[in-house]
């Protein structure tokens, strides 16, 4: 208990949030390779999920895939990133893409194929092509499941993402392993308090997220538009 008061004082401390070493720019870093790493991940992991939850075929391949990647020792990836592009940001990026593509990509083919398969039928019989189903009936009905595998993706990564400071001097892991190493254990505790509170505040604002678009899509209201669409449709045919 006393590392922890101590490490509330610490945080408490004004100096230790301003310049390039403080808590606000190691903040900013943090954040930064987070959503450089969800954001390459999500490009290369929704667009695929979404292509197989339309098709329904090979979803045992990417389930396949996604559990293989899942299985991969984060730390162990990064250490050979490192060793094979050197000291830098470049290897732990990596790492992390990685780490987020599973739950992107699984996020995006549950949520596609949750679908009811009635509703994509339906627009086909009024002439729609896979292209607008895709983009204006399955995705948006898909939508809550693929935030939640991007939720999932979030969350990973901004925890996992203290380790970028194994090999770069970035992010707020940096704190744990100065404090490792000098064997301050006041900053290496105020460290992990900054990162489970920046992981418990993305998660609430993902889920705020996740929960209105689900609103969204579940509102009668929505239920009546999406029942126009057919007839929307054949009106441009």
């Amino acid at each position: 208990m006393n590392y922890l008061w101590a490490a509330f004082a610490w945080l408490a401390d004004s100096s230790h949030w301003s310049g390039s070493g403080g808590i606000w720019a190691r903040l900013g870093q943090h954040l930064t390779t987070t959503a450089i790493a969800v954001g390459a991940a999500v490009a290369i992991a929704v667009p695929i999920g979404i292509l197989v939850g339309h098709a329904r075929r090979g979803s045992a391949a990417v389930a396949g895939l996604a559990g293989a990647a899942r299985s991969v020792p984060t730390l162990g990836l990064l250490t050979l990133f490192a060793l094979w592009l050197g000291i830098g940001l470049l290897a732990p990026l990596l790492a992390l893409i990685v780490l987020a593509i599973p739950s992107a990509l699984a996020g995006a083919y549950a949520g596609i194929q949750a679908v009811d398969p009635a509703i994509p039928d339906a627009a086909r019989a009024v002439g729609m092509n896979e292209t607008r189903i895709i983009l204006q009936v399955e995705i948006p009905l898909g939508a809550p499941v693929i935030i939640g595998g991007i939720r999932a993706a979030v969350l990973q990564v901004v925890a996992t993402a203290t380790l970028a400071a194994y090999v770069a001097d970035n992010g707020l892991g940096r704190y744990l392993f100065i404090g490792l190493k000098t064997r301050d254990y006041t900053q290496m505790v105020a460290g992990a308090i900054l990162v489970i509170a920046l992981a418990l505040i993305l998660e609430v604002v993902l889920a705020l997220v996740q929960r209105l678009v689900s609103a969204h899509v579940t509102h009668p209201e929505s239920h009546r538009r999406r029942a126009t669409w057919p007839q929307a449709a054949s009106s441009d045919y």
